[in-house]
């Protein structure tokens, strides 16, 4: 019998770039030649999906290989890439989608919006085998994903400007007419009835294109978790992983338990997702249940809290909580970023934290 939380995945969004310029360069297609690796939206971009895994030991082999893979397959090629929300040359200037109809069908209908969509994330899947308690999932983890936004901020920059934000992928994906918190849905029918809605209207063309922070997967028997921005390190990758795994693992208990379905207006849970990007960790983040505004070291101890009977549970809690004080003390990857001398520099080192271990 499969359980809720028992497989886990990674799946990883990369930019490729010219190794010694730091530009980014349409080579998806010379890259897919030799590597392991997908397309993804534009052509100065590839993705990486590691093995369906049950343990952190292993997810975190299977990630250094893919990226082993695939820096290995870019160096011969005069390229890299890089594992961040975005890099500077995101935005600069229109880049064409990838060569799939659906990517053009998405180009023609979407115009400025896929012209802009240069950004890269960092998407967890969590096994959940039953439908109904997925959608349940989704709103009941929804009030911490702003959380794990903060963790992961590696966006900075956006056609070559600092934006002042440190998750500027979240403000451009945010512009999708179905990205943002989970929605007040109760059960897989509802979920069914609004992805309908939005395809006979037009809104979108498939399920794919249900860009909510977390959701059920449109392919797998599992939640999602989409909110957090692309990595540089794969320690922040296994960490989210971690934490991701124990949201829905706590989740699922809850719902077990007969725990109330959580209430929050959605303009609060969508200003919580905003405080996230425009600040990290280095500022305060909003706690939608008590609809306060906290420091982020507060936040962050709350969701270890409420996540350390999971996290024990699978003998996880010391590993969580390793890397996350790593992570606290080094800094998040935009406030890293903004400590270099140039663009260029910045790029390079991103590329070179991307390699791994």
């Amino acid at each position: 019998m499969v359980n809720v939380g028992d497989t886990i995945g990674v799946e990883e969004e990369f930019h490729v770039v010219n190794a010694e310029t730091g530009e980014l360069e349409a080579a998806a297609r010379r890259v897919l030649r030799v590597a392991d690796a997908e397309p993804e939206l534009h052509r100065s971009m590839v993705e990486t999906a590691t093995g369906v895994r049950t343990d952190l030991t292993a997810l975190r082999a299977d990630l250094v290989e893919k990226r082993r893979s695939l820096t290995g397959a870019c160096d011969r090629l005069g390229l890299a890439i890089v594992a961040a929300g975005t890099v500077p040359g995101s935005g600069a200037r229109p880049s064409r989608v990838y060569p799939d109809e659906r990517y053009e069908r998405m180009a023609q209908e979407y115009r400025q919006l896929v012209d802009e969509q240069q950004v890269a994330a960092c998407q967890v899947q969590v096994g959940v085998p039953d439908k109904d308690l997925a959608v349940r999932i989704t709103r009941r983890v929804r009030e911490w994903l702003p959380t794990l936004l903060a963790l992961s901020v590696s966006s900075p920059y956006f056609a070559n400007q600092d934006t002042g934000y440190a998750s500027y992928r979240t403000v451009v994906t945010g512009r999708w007419p179905t990205v943002g918190p989970p929605p007040d849905l109760s059960c897989a029918a509802e979920y069914q009835k609004v992805v309908d809605t939005l395809v006979e209207s037009g809104v979108i063309s498939d399920a794919g294109m249900v860009y909510f922070d977390a959701r059920p997967s449109a392919r797998y028997p599992t939640v999602e978790i989409r909110v957090a921005d692309s990595c540089p390190r794969i320690d922040d990758v296994v960490l989210l992983a971690a934490l991701a795994r124990a949201l829905v693992t706590t989740a699922a208990e809850q719902d077990a338990a007969g725990r109330p379905l959580p209430e929050a207006p959605q303009v609060l849970l969508r200003a919580a997702t905003w405080r996230a990007a425009r600040s990290g960790l280095s500022g305060h983040l909003v706690d939608p249940a008590t609809r306060t505004a906290v420091p982020a070291g507060v936040r962050i101890d709350a969701l270890l809290t409420h996540l350390r009977p999971a996290l024990e549970a699978r003998g996880e809690w010391e590993t969580a909580v390793d890397l996350l004080t790593d992570l606290r003390s080094r800094g998040t990857s935009a406030t890293r970023q903004r400590k270099h001398n140039s663009l260029r520099e910045n790029v390079l080192a991103l590329a070179e934290e991307t390699r791994g271990d």
